[in-house]
């Protein structure tokens, strides 16, 4: 049985000082070298197995790659002042019908750094006001601030990196 919470049940608590976003970006740009080093010497039969019918280790990581345009709209949310975030799809569609044990692990990764560079990239470049633009989330019905949004990243990143970790350590069946 998995010891992670459930990620849709989470509350967040967006307290800390707007100047923590160098910090939340070197996170951001961590994750995907995190990655690597849970699943780094993985055999293909362990990347891809299914406890119990949920995300296998490859599932999860490329749920991470299928959320990247997600978390790059939301940017150019804040980044245009809009009031509210684009919404995500909730039933995860998208990596439902991704088959991503059918891919090259090495594929995802790959382009999981890419997508995440782009993004921090971007931003990299902005001002630091910036982050301290608001909009409502429209799941936690919250105002969250640029700032949160990239703590947000972060923690749904650690949280799957978890998962990861658990399901490698053949825990949370």
């Amino acid at each position: 049985m998995s010891e992670l919470p459930v990620w849709f049940e989470r509350k967040f608590k967006f307290e800390f000082p707007v100047e923590l976003y160098p910090n939340l970006r070197v996170r951001l740009r961590g994750a995907p070298t995190r990655l690597e080093e849970l699943i780094g010497g993985l055999s293909k039969e362990q990347l891809e197995h299914k406890p119990d019918g949920k995300w296998s280790i490859q599932e999860n990581a490329g749920h991470l790659l299928d959320l990247e345009p997600l978390w790059a709209s939301r940017v150019e949310d804040f980044l245009a002042g809009a009031e509210l975030l684009t919404a995500a799809d909730l039933a995860n569609t998208k990596t439902q019908q991704a088959n991503h044990n059918d891919l090259s692990i090495n594929e995802i990764m790959k382009s999981l750094r890419e997508a995440r560079c782009k993004s921090l990239k971007q931003l990299d470049a902005l001002s630091p006001d910036c982050f301290a633009r608001t909009a409502l989330h429209p799941r936690l019905q919250t105002p969250m601030r640029f700032v949160d949004h990239l703590y947000f990243v972060a923690e749904h990143d650690d949280h799957h990196l978890a998962r990861i970790w658990e399901l490698a350590q053949g825990k949370g069946s």
